[in-house]
């Protein structure tokens, strides 16, 4: 590059061979290299419509979500784990909340309790595994990596993450009300949620909760109009579908996923509030409240269950696939290999999207429905493990024999994979219908859950956000820290979460508040405190990350080559310096697929470099 533009040549004739040299194409070429972008404080940081900086504002915001629902996890453990010490020292956060005795002794409410744990399962599960992961890395690479200059719609993206912070200030605004939060679990099955009366937290802090989500639904519908119509519509010349990154197919079949699963939670909320507010008996039938009987007749909370559950497993996939897609490609650039069986990872992407809408019912085993029934939904759940299997064999066969580079982002994706074999084994168990009776109402499925979903998830993000954080803030976070912020998130999750199946097994109920009135528990009360332990040490881990990462946005080395990973995808061919529209004047033209490592005595090949006449082009 230095003696074909030396530095005495004028800047826009380097610039241009830049361009010419990369393979840039005129495809698409709507903005001019020497024009410049107008704007100010408020449409460059807030009201932005860039995709780069509104995939930050989506991260920040799900990394402050992801605290807020650690802290409230931590408090509900600490009940769990010791349920004879007192919490008054936690009276002046939580107020009322935390009952004073007359010895001075303070106790967690027990309606507190269960606003706890629902809050920090919608806080996770919603605003942080959905939108702080799919929305960050959806909107950060799906222009990047496609070789777009943003989304289809950028007003539209913007709207998206808006609507997401709406939903998140009702839903925190509910954190401060004098009756409480929402406390009838984050799954909000009826009565708890259909009648204001039930409990404390179902009146006024229940329809805050669904109005949250409802806001939180348009949010996702319209992040996913745009997600989907940006990769049909705005790949670069050259870019076929299957030249895509992998992390492109997941975000892709996500989005569809999202589009046909979250209309019909919208669905069930509308009744859900037609119940509360109007009289109506869709979801209710032959309740009584302190010996009185209602007026509802006819209508049943199984139907309630099957429309929650319509979206709640396909839900699980909207989390995981992101960061499978993520995981796929670290491995690849990490381990300096091409990704095993390009098109198999494709096709099971496809078959997991299928299958997770026809196998929602195994979370309704114990409701009474038919066993024929169930034995259909156990076939499928079975199925399904096997596209799963197939992704699993191939991260495994990336990494078989690599030159593994082991730096924070790589351990996390290789951690993932660990995570998820461990996690998806004990789903094997759950999706049996006659063993679900034992373990459906355990701390079996907690364990099984976290792990698989919420930890697995999170391993994804976090691999992620080390490999593109150059991408995002010109600058890298540190190693080092990221390393200890690894293992001891590995070892504090399998601390965690591994000791709760033997719980489950044992028989212990999740979601009880205590476990004093059984005597046969009593001797799990030493693992409980292991396991509150072993979170509140995890958790200290993660503000480990958190300071790294603010710390790094400022202080963090500088990124001084485009592309510091050696990788092949299009986004590590945009200049350091982010600039609006991704590429100065011409858009990249792809020349080949995502994953030319190893091959013809080079250690990696980008994909704007045109295919040699002797070479065949690998799928």
């Amino acid at each position: 590059m230095a003696n074909i533009a030396t530095q005495s040549q004028p800047e826009a004739i380097r610039e241009d061979m830049l361009i010419e040299e990369l393979g840039f194409d005129d495809h698409f070429h709507d903005h001019h290299h020497g024009d410049k972008y107008q704007s100010n404080f408020i449409t460059t940081y807030i009201f932005s419509q860039d995709h780069k900086m509104i995939a930050k504002q989506f991260l920040i915001t799900g990394m402050f979500w992801a605290v807020i629902g650690a802290l409230m996890s931590l408090v509900f453990r600490l009940q769990l784990g010791f349920p004879e010490e007192s919490l008054a020292w936690l009276k002046p956060v939580l107020g009322k909340w935390i009952e004073i005795s007359a010895d001075g002794t303070g106790v967690l409410s027990q309606d507190f309790y269960y606003a706890l744990v629902t809050m920090h399962g919608t806080i996770l599960v919603f605003f942080v595994l959905t939108a702080g992961l799919s929305g960050t890395f959806s909107n950060l690479l799906i222009p990047l990596q496609l070789g777009a200059r943003d989304m289809a719609s950028p007003l539209l993206n913007m709207m998206s993450y808006w609507f997401f912070f709406l939903a998140g200030a009702i839903m925190f605004a509910s954190l401060f009300l004098s009756t409480g939060p929402f406390s009838g679990g984050w799954v909000a099955y009826p009565p708890l949620s259909a009648l204001p009366q039930a409990s404390q937290g179902s009146g006024a802090g229940m329809t805050l909760w669904t109005l949250s989500l409802v806001f939180f639904v348009v949010s996702v519908l319209l992040g996913g109009i745009n997600y989907i119509t940006t990769v049909l519509n705005m790949r670069t010349k050259g870019m076929s579908m299957w030249r895509m990154p992998l992390t492109i197919w997941a975000f892709f079949i996500t989005a569809i996923i999202g589009l046909l699963s979250f209309p019909v939670l919208v669905s069930a909320f509308l009744l859900l509030m037609l119940d509360r507010g109007l009289g109506t008996s869709f979801f209710l039938s032959e309740i009584y409240i302190g010996g009185q009987a209602l007026d509802h007749v006819g209508g049943s909370p199984i139907l309630f269950q099957h429309l929650f559950w319509f979206l709640g497993h396909p839900e699980v996939y909207i989390i995981i696939l992101p960061a499978m897609g993520i995981v796929s490609e670290v491995l690849s650039v990490h381990s300096r290999k091409p990704i095993f069986g390009y098109k198999a990872m494709v096709y099971s992407i496809m078959a997991i999207a299928f299958l997770s809408f026809i196998v929602w019912a195994h979370h309704m085993f114990m409701s009474g429905v038919n066993p024929f029934i169930s034995n259909f939904f156990v076939i499928f759940t079975l199925i399904i493990a096997v596209p799963s299997a197939v992704k699993v064999f191939n991260w495994i066969a990336t990494l078989y024999k690599g030159n593994i580079r082991f730096n924070a982002s790589s351990l996390f994706a290789i951690g993932f994979v660990s995570m998820f074999i461990s996690g998806g084994l004990t789903g094997i168990f759950l999706g049996n219908s006659a063993l679900d009776i034992q373990l459906h109402d355990t701390y079996f499925v907690v364990a099984h859950f976290h792990i698989v979903m919420g930890v697995a998830a999170f391993f994804g993000m976090f691999a992620g956000i080390y490999n593109w954080f150059p991408k995002l803030y010109g600058r890298f976070m540190n190693d080092t820290l990221g390393k200890i912020h690894f293992w001891g998130t590995l070892v504090g999750a399998y601390a965690i979460f591994w000791p709760m199946h033997y719980l489950g097994m044992a028989g212990v109920p999740r979601r009880y508040y205590s476990f004093d009135a059984f005597q046969a528990f009593a001797h799990f009360d030493g693992m409980n405190q292991f396991i509150t332990i072993g979170a509140i040490v995890t958790f200290a881990f993660q503000i480990i990350f958190i300071v790294n990462f603010f710390y790094s946005i400022w202080k963090g080395k500088e990124m001084t080559d485009r592309n510091p990973w050696k990788a092949t995808t299009l986004e590590w061919t945009t200049p350091i310096e982010r600039i609006h529209g991704n590429w100065p004047g011409k858009l990249p033209a792809v020349q080949r697929w995502a994953y030319d490592y190893g091959k013809d005595g080079k250690d990696f090949i980008t994909q704007v470099e045109p295919i040699g006449p002797d070479e065949k082009e690998v799928h």
